[in-house]
């Protein structure tokens, strides 16, 4: 097991979401990001430095138009944690990547060159991929949902071969027919990286029990969050992993401050046009007729925070929610901001204190 700030005593972890990308936020704001390279490292130094967990990016290639092109630029995400880890001392890097793109012995190789640079701070995501126009980009396949993770199963199978094995290896699968497989070196200090994944549908959520440390889940309704990670653990038998969400973090010091911001982003700001297509993109193929207010909320979801689980408040209210998100067993969340340079020193100054006075984190050494 490896001795990372993942395997720390914070009972509720986390991390920076998406910063890999312009725009975490579908707004015209000034402020909002726009991922550039120094922004990025300013801002995992910041988050370094606070004691946060973790850095999770996205996997992107293409925007979603609009004004803002929301997610239109975007960094590449082995390569954007390999240079990151470089950079940092103490916190988690995690790359996303869609496996159907990427060969498995190019990614077990570029991994553990990260996993190097990193001393083992290095985590990878692993995506079957859902987005038809990007797979069209590559000229890939986008296979029916369940037979994503069938590809994906013996894709992640062989990438821990080449970290495990010493021997050269054949593998003879359903999609890939190797020989004569060897690679060096291994993984840092003889473990393997943190294998992370998200799934709702039973298929996910079943490879996931299988394969991987972390698993990313969608909170639909929060009432009903507690029975759902506990049918999760129960569901994995003996092999225990962590259980984690995305979300968007908007907060100020009073309710009020907090809503007059909220809405200039959004109502004055918001880029209801990427909305538009990015509802549009996710419901291809999809034949459900849903109501007119639930597309308004989806599209208003997308602008403040990506889809994302909103924990949007004062400062007081954001720690509240938090505890109540670990009390129902979430174990972390990844976070995306309007401006991570920019709101970080308001999450350390602020958001953390608060936590540690519930118990949820202990204090940054």
């Amino acid at each position: 097991m490896r001795a990372t700030r993942m395997q720390n005593s914070n009972r509720f972890k986390l991390g920076l979401f998406g910063m890999n990308c312009s725009g975490s936020m579908a707004t015209t704001a000034p402020e909002r990001w726009d991922a550039g390279w120094d922004e990025n490292l300013a801002a995992a130094r910041l988050a370094d430095a606070a004691g946060i967990e973790f850095l999770l990016p996205i996997a992107r290639w293409q925007g979603y138009g609009g004004v803002t092109d929301r997610q239109g630029t975007s960094f590449e995400t082995l390569s954007w944690a390999t240079g990151l880890l470089a950079e940092t001392k103490d916190i988690v890097a995690f790359a996303t990547v869609h496996v159907p793109l990427i060969n498995p012995i190019f990614a077990a190789k570029s991994v553990v060159t990260a996993d190097h640079v990193g001393h083992g701070r290095f985590g990878l995501n692993v995506v079957s991929g859902w987005n038809t126009d990007e797979f069209q980009m590559f000229g890939a396949e986008l296979r029916s949902h369940d037979e994503r993770y069938i590809y994906t199963e013996e894709w992640v199978s062989i990438v821990k071969r080449v970290w495990q094995e010493t021997a050269p290896f054949d593998h003879h699968g359903k999609y890939f027919q190797l020989k004569n497989v060897s690679a060096k070196p291994k993984p840092w200090g003889g473990t393997l990286p943190l294998l992370m994944s998200a799934g709702s549908s039973p298929m996910g959520r079943a490879f996931a029990s299988r394969h991987v440390d972390c698993l990313f889940m969608v909170i639909g309704d929060e009432t009903t969050l507690a029975g759902e990670i506990r049918q999760l653990r129960e569901s994995g038998g003996d092999r225990q992993i962590g259980i984690y969400a995305s979300g968007h973090i908007l907060c100020r010091s009073t309710p009020k401050e907090t809503q007059d911001y909220y809405h200039y982003l959004v109502h004055e700001k918001g880029d209801w046009e990427a909305a538009d297509a990015a509802i549009a993109k996710r419901l291809k193929g999809d034949t459900r007729s849903l109501p007119h207010e639930q597309l308004r909320q989806m599209k208003e979801r997308f602008i403040s925070g990506g889809g994302t689980f909103p924990v949007i408040g004062s400062y007081d209210a954001v720690a509240e929610k938090f505890l109540r998100l670990a009390e129902a067993g979430l174990d972390g969340m990844a976070l995306a901001m309007v401006n991570y340079v920019a709101e970080m020193p308001v999450l350390q100054a602020e958001v953390l204190p608060r936590l540690e006075r519930l118990k949820l984190r202990s204090a940054s050494k």
